[in-house]
């Protein structure tokens, strides 16, 4: 129990002092903002009523700027490919119906600003944050993904952030037991200052154990349990997550939430059994906003209103005032709505798994949120307009001036190679530049497996976990963007993301059926941005459309960018699909000799945003690749019906570094060559153009015509391009060359370590 203060802004006190001075700029909101609660009250707001508001109503959790642009998602028809979405938009998570009475939920956000403030608690909390939204979805959590961005390798700010970023992610997600079975590593100068720090979570539940966030019932007692309430945190989603950050760092550097994976754990393990026991009417976890958002949010979801006891919340610093009680960030919370008859249950369940519980208050018929400090009452608003009908914004938008000319500098027509000699050394060049080369120093700090239900992780294309053991029923997840080619064409740029994480669940042999994504943009205050945001939005809207498959929810992060330099524009794009018998799944890399190499799909020379474009030459300008989703979806289905006849040995999406890069990482997967014929045609182009709808896979010679009469009758273009052997990388064509594997293997792994030294640990920052 905490002491009253000698003073408490009341809201008695608020109706008798209307023209007090209150801090609400420096609490982020603007001046209609202020104007607009106080007509809302009838009043000034109180102090506590104003760090509700003003955390409820910031950018990262009212989506104030971006609301208008992402309603066109609910335009989309909710059915996937498979069956029917459970749970969408306006979630917590995304649930989608994925056969044998199972249900999947995933959703991916952000904690891109805490990590940059502090590397290891912020992206250990990201982690902590969406594994709790899985959880209040009613499902365990199978496993994770980190999509990550920093700045050039050798940047001394990239040498700051990404080994402490990359160690929480891992300290986390280890101690939580949940194996992490992908992402991305991505450098650009862009997010030198802005590392983004993107987190997804995979739960699985029955369909019946479904459970969504709203508190009714009048009398039903709203309960608090999980760790204490501290000081960290206070104002992070307003503060932090919705200002831009200046030339030298962060504005303001509120305190960044500091986690317990231990306690998460328990606090997992404790929430599914009170769903199991039947105990739980209504179920929020509490993460951006704290109490702020819990309370308003649960409450109005619900057919009542709330009351809240705050002296009740168990405290780890007895100094916080209400304020600051409401506001913290404080981790390993939850909040549930249970009836009184199953108080004496749902707390004999938290103390078997040793979590604090606390009945902060009871659920009300007036619909109105109260919450009193030491009976006396500091809040008391309609809380839905705190937690919904904040504002919206339509933002200025315009195309860039510079964006025309951006398009006409084409990276066709930049120098070539033109022997093979020359292709030879742009290869190694390409393989060994950071966004290409091994990731092994980042991924092995992760647990890949634990569990035992991991299928495919990092560095495959999709990651693959078992759901069922019986059936073998599984799931493939990837998440991808190419933000080179946003910058370029943000329409464009969107529609590329989605198509390559489609095709790489596709090309695990998987059925994609859902999206979640991860919106990260400079600041909404620049027209210039705003442009690159309703564009992209648009493309993924349009490029879904075309797919079949729903956007099931997913988080915006504005306000990357330090001073006017906004982060390339970085719509991560998440695709979940369905796979009947994990057995079945195809991973990338070469395994025996005398296999078939077969290419998939049509090579234009399209280089422009391209890995080569921007290793060889430092270029950036022309247009993307162009998107054909009809060809997509042919991939797509020879790749799942490939895989379900077991006609396939490998198999690896075209992307970033083209055929070059994919017949590399192939060939070092199990330290297997190849010799490749690329016939008459520009070997240079043949080699490293982007073209997309495209993957390199292998056959047995007995398996050889079968496949292709099945790539005949989906309509996907096939060139059997040369055979799997020996120890070298042999490509013959216009121009030709041989690369041994321990040359390749060489310039491929070295190249992180060199910078980062031996893989970082935790007990450094001890």
């Amino acid at each position: 129990m905490t002491l009253p203060p000698a003073s408490v802004d009341t809201v008695e006190n608020a109706e008798t002092t209307p023209d007090r001075d209150q801090p609400w700029a420096e609490l982020g909101l603007k001046p209609d903002e202020y104007d607009r609660i106080r007509d809302i009250l009838g009043r000034r707001p109180t102090s506590a009523e104003l760090a509700m508001y003003s955390v409820m109503w910031s950018e990262h959790c009212s989506y104030k700027s971006s609301k208008v642009h992402l309603r066109k998602f609910g335009e989309l028809p909710q059915e996937t490919p498979r069956g029917k979405t459970l749970a969408g938009i306006g979630e917590n998570a995304g649930v989608i119906d994925i056969g044998q009475g199972y249900a999947v939920t995933f959703k991916v956000e952000s904690h891109n600003h805490p990590s940059y403030v502090e590397p290891y608690q912020g992206a250990a909390t990201g982690v902590g944050g969406i594994v709790r939204d899985i959880l209040a979805m009613g499902a365990r959590p199978v496993a994770v993904m980190d999509p990550l961005r920093f700045g050039p390798l050798t940047a001394d700010d990239t040498r700051r952030v990404l080994p402490g970023i990359v160690a929480g992610i891992g300290g986390y997600g280890n101690c939580l037991g949940l194996p992490n079975i992908g992402g991305e590593v991505v450098f650009d100068k862009t997010y030198v200052g802005n590392p983004l720090v993107n987190a997804l979570c995979v739960g699985v539940l029955r369909h019946e154990d479904l459970h969504l966030a709203h508190a009714s019932g009048e009398g039903n007692l709203v309960i608090l349990y999980g760790a204490r309430t501290g000081g960290d945190g206070i104002g992070g989603v307003s503060v932090l997550a919705s200002e831009t950050f200046d030339a030298d760092g962060p504005a303001k550097r509120p305190s960044v939430q500091v986690g317990d994976p231990f306690l998460e754990k328990l606090l997992i393990e404790c929430t599914l059994e009170l769903f199991a026991a039947g105990v739980v009417g209504g179920i929020q976890d509490l993460g951006g906003a704290g109490l702020s958002c819990a309370t308003s949010e649960l409450a109005s979801a619900g057919d009542g209103g709330m009351h809240v006891h705050l002296d009740r919340v168990p405290l780890r610093d007895s100094t916080l005032s209400p304020e600051e009680i409401l506001m913290s960030e404080s981790q390993e919370r939850m909040m549930a709505v249970v009836e009184p008859a199953n108080l004496d249950a749902f707390m004999a369940i938290c103390a078997k798994w040793d979590v604090e519980a606390t009945v902060i208050g009871e659920v009300t018929e007036d619909g109105k949120l109260v919450i009193d400090w030491h009976g006396e009452t500091v809040v008391d608003v309609p809380p839905r307009t705190v937690a919904h009908d904040g504002p919206v914004y339509e933002r200025p938008l315009q195309r860039p001036a510079s964006q025309d000319a951006l398009q006409a500098d084409a990276a066709e027509a930049l120098p070539r190679p033109l022997t093979g000699d020359e292709l030879r050394d742009t290869l190694l060049r390409v393989v060994g530049s950071p966004n290409i080369a091994d990731k092994s120093w980042v991924t092995d700090q992760y647990d890949r497996y634990v569990q035992g239900n991991t299928v495919l992780a990092q560095p495959e294309d999709a990651g693959v976990i078992r759901v069922d053991e019986d059936s073998h029923l599984g799931v493939a997840v990837s998440t991808d963007c190419n933000g080179r080619f946003a910058q370029l064409d943000p329409y464009a740029g969107a529609q590329l993301a989605l198509a390559e994480a489609f095709r790489n669940v596709a090309v695990a042999g998987a059925q994609p059926l859902a999206v979640t994504d991860c919106l990260n943009f400079g600041s909404p205050e620049d027209p210039g941005v705003m442009w690159q945001f309703a564009e992209a939005t648009a493309g993924l809207k349009d490029g879904c459309a075309e797919l079949g498959i729903p956007v099931t929810g997913g988080n915006v992060s504005f306000y990357n960018q330090t001073g006017d330099v906004a982060i390339l524009p970085t719509p991560v794009v998440g695709v979940l699909g369905v796979i009947d018998d994990v057995r079945r799944r195809v991973a990338k890399g070469f395994r025996t000799v005398g296999e078939h190499i077969l290419l998939l799909g049509e090579t234009s020379a399209e280089l422009s945003g391209s890995t080569w474009a921007d290793v060889i030459h430092d270029h950036l300008g022309g247009k993307p690749p162009v998107v054909d989703f009809a060809a997509e979806q042919a991939l797509a289905g020879l790749l799942q019906d490939a895989a379900r006849q077991g006609l396939l040995t490998s198999a690896h999406d075209l992307s970033d570094g083209g055929l070059a890069v994919a017949l590399v990482e192939s060939a070092l997967s199990h330290d297997m060559g190849a010799a490749v014929d690329l016939g008459d045609d520009d070997t240079f182009v043949q080699l490293f153009s982007e073209s997309t709808a495209r993957a390199l896979v292998t056959v047995t010679a007995d398996h050889h015509e079968a496949f292709v009469a099945l790539a005949e009758a989906a309509g996907v273009p096939l060139a059997s391009i040369g055979l799997t052997g020996g120890s070298s990388l042999e490509v013959a064509g216009a121009a030709g060359f041989t690369v041994s594997l321990a040359e390749v293997r060489a310039s491929w792994s070295a190249t992180l370590p060199a910078v980062l030294g031996p893989i970082f640990s935790p007990a450094a920052l001890r």
